[in-house]
């Protein structure tokens, strides 16, 4: 077929369609307010764009309370022992991966954000290491480990502890003696991080130390000289992480100025180890109101789960008691955060139980004091324009859409569909925060080996087995690029087929529709490739992990209705955080003619969908349940993608305060559906049940 053909029948205005139909089931916006309180630590730490994290031990990861709550209460893992020097290379050049592979692999498929501890440091060393008397050799030795250990989680970690506690304890304000500091002299930290920014340049690179929470301690004021320094010639340091091992009294008075003061240097602060003896509530408070009062101190972590997970068993130093019951100093962490707590309770549970799926009714009532629950019913605000096309010489474009998000060492990285009279291809862009968005920079992908020619409504997501971000696209086939560096426009490898030609069900089935936009999700089995076909027909497809981007077979009509509007195109697919839940949401057009989105639930990406919000009286999201601080710029809610809580293929999404990069344009717009005014704004959720 031609491509392009297809996008004549999108069109601005459709009327006369079927208000109320059945789905039948065979086989943040800047400005817009926050008022959402969460219930658990990571969510709660995320409506404030930081982390509330954990250290994890793999011997531990078959203990089901100790995985619940893991998974329930922390968005960032940390390994506690798996990336030490003595665990990944206790030979020299034999490495050994596997603990931490089990670790950032798990992480990875929740949704959670990984830091990397640690790659240079003078304890759990190996002998080989210590006994290295000569400096070129020592110094090829550690720059080697530095590569070899970075490379293996590249794209994988947010923060790595380059070089650890490094300065003496005291009153000399100077290193501590180590084999690295002996044969190599004082200037192996700064070795240490020029050869880790070679390697991963989109890592956030930190020196860790504990006894520096006090600003008028000599070692503080050491590590302060040594960063300053490093600030002042240009040596890459990213941020400071404060270990926060503390007694019965809590924080040192001045541990708020000294984070302070570190962060006006312009390094991030972390709270990377904490526990505090007997876990005083007003301890932990001062601990977390600290962190949230120092704009750029971005994610605390508690150096365990249970006070009998801790190195410092005995003194009860935890937020969870050893029988995983939250402990008063949980609450006091939780309200300082802005949350909400809830009961305590003495068995604490994973996740929510799912309900069964049917094709009516949603078959039970949800619990909105879950974290895992999504409400049955949606309400948003809706930014105005923040994304609007950026025409050159070469490129005369009419308008944006089709965008896919992910939020990756941060930044967000946007790629959406560019329209002009001449067809469809795609542009990326990247910034900071929302409000850089207009300004970003578009680079142009028809420049680079994907090529000029039909490529539109894209998907992006980090394949974790492999090591590669992907772009999912459409060609008029199912196609896909590589690119192990999602910041590197020119990176992105030709296009490839997924399939070798259409599927003969949807050749069957697609009447006068066209075969649009594909998407790819996986689970820890599975990966599934849906597609639709602007007919009333879901379809899905099905590889294996470790089969793909091959293989893909046993295409089935996963949805599909009588009324082809009202299951038309745009599906997104995704996990919720926390939960055994998926959520599929569905583009429609309404009565009115305008795009909207339905919504329905799944406990299993390969089972049938219970209707959530998916009708135009209930929509998920629709301008009748949007509001428009800045203006009704649009009518149309159109294909978009939600904002993730993680990057990988999983496609996790947080359960609370949703977020949705949408497509909309000027009401009055019309005419030929490829020079439609198309800009793309954000809906933040208003109406969280956590």
């Amino acid at each position: 077929m031609n491509p392009l053909k297809r996008l004549g029948c999108r069109r601005a205005s459709v009327l006369g369609l079927l208000a109320a139909t059945v789905l039948m089931t065979p086989g943040t916006a800047t400005g817009a307010p926050d008022t959402a309180k969460a219930s658990t630590l990571g969510a709660q730490a995320a409506q404030s764009g930081r982390y509330f994290g954990t250290a994890v031990a793999a011997g531990r990861l078959g203990d089901g309370t100790y995985t619940g709550i893991l998974d329930r209460e922390f968005n960032s893992v940390t390994p506690e022992n798996e990336m030490k020097w003595d665990t990944t290379e206790p030979s020299r050049g034999s490495f050994n991966f596997g603990p931490a592979d089990q670790i950032a692999n798990r992480a990875q498929a929740r949704g959670q954000r990984l830091r990397g501890h640690t790659l240079v440091w003078h304890s759990q060393l190996p002998g080989w290491v210590s006994s290295i008397r000569d400096a070129n050799t020592l110094s090829g030795v550690m720059n080697n480990h530095i590569t070899t250990v970075m490379n293996r989680y590249k794209g994988r970690i947010h923060s790595w502890d380059v070089v650890n506690e490094a300065f003496a304890d005291g009153t000399s304000g100077q290193l501590r003696s180590s084999v690295f500091r002996d044969v190599l002299g004082t200037g192996f930290i700064e070795q240490a991080f020029r050869t880790a920014r070679t390697v991963d340049p989109a890592a956030k690179l930190c020196y860790n130390d504990y006894n520096i929470e006090d600003w008028n301690a000599a070692k503080t004021q050491g590590v302060y000289r040594l960063v300053r320094d490093f600030k002042a010639r240009g040596v890459p340091i990213d941020c400071v992480g404060f270990q926060a091992h503390f007694g019965t009294g809590g924080p040192p008075a001045s541990f708020q100025s000294t984070l302070s003061n570190f962060a006006a240097l312009g390094v991030d602060v972390q709270i990377t180890e904490l526990d505090i003896a007997q876990a005083s509530s007003t301890a932990y408070a001062n601990t977390v109101r600290a962190c949230m009062d120092v704009a750029r101190c971005t994610g605390i972590t508690v150096w365990g789960i249970r006070d009998s997970d801790s190195w410092r068993a005995s003194e009860n130093p935890l937020l969870f008691d050893r029988n995983g019951a939250k402990k008063p100093a949980y609450n006091a962490v939780l309200t300082t955060l802005g949350g909400t707590p809830t009961a305590t309770s003495s068995t604490p549970t994973a996740t929510r139980s799912t309900p069964t799926a049917t094709s009516g009714t949603p078959s039970g009532p949800r619990n909105a004091t879950n974290a895992a629950a999504l409400p049955s019913r949606y309400s948003w605000s809706s930014s105005g324009p923040l994304i609007a096309p950026k025409p050159d010489a070469t490129h005369n474009i009419a308008g944006i859409k089709d965008p896919t998000v992910v939020q990756y060492n941060g930044k967000y990285h946007v790629f959406a569909s560019v329209a002009s009279s001449s067809g469809y291809n795609l542009v990326y862009l990247n910034f900071s925060d929302w409000s850089q968005a207009n300004s970003a920079t578009h680079h142009y992908l028809d420049r680079t080996a994907i090529g000029s020619g039909y490529r539109a409504a894209p998907q992006v997501f980090y394949y974790a087995p492999q090591r590669l971000w992907y772009l999912v696209y459409q060609t008029g086939n199912a196609s896909y690029s590589t690119n192990p560096d999602i910041s590197n426009p020119n990176g992105w490898s030709a296009p490839r087929n997924f399939y070798a030609s259409m599927p003969d069900i949807i050749r069957q089935n697609i009447g006068n529709g066209y075969w649009v936009d594909m998407w790819v999700i996986c689970d820890s089995t599975n990966c599934y490739l849906f597609s639709s076909d602007d007919n009333g027909h879901l379809y899905r497809s099905q590889t294996t992990v470790g089969q793909f981007p091959n293989g893909f077979t046993n295409t089935v009509i996963a949805a599909q209705d009588s009324n082809k509007y009202a299951l038309f195109e745009a599906s997104n697919v995704y996990k919720v955080q926390g939960s055994n839940e998926y959520l599929l949401l569905v583009e429609a057009i309404g009565s009115d003619g305008r795009r909207y989105f339905r919504s329905w639930t799944s406990g299993s990406l390969a089972g049938s969908w219970t209707p959530l919000a998916a009708s135009e009286s209930n929509p998920f999201a629709r301008a009748s349940n949007v509001s428009f601080p800045s203006g009704a710029w649009t009518r149309d809610i159109s294909h978009g993608e939600m904002i993730r809580a993680g990057y990988d293929q999983t496609l996790t999404i947080p359960a609370c305060r949703l977020q949705y990069l949408y497509q909309g344009m000027n009401p009055n717009a019309g005419g030929d559906y490829n020079l439609l005014p198309w800009r793309l704004g954000l809906l933040t959720q208003t109406n969280s049940t956590c």
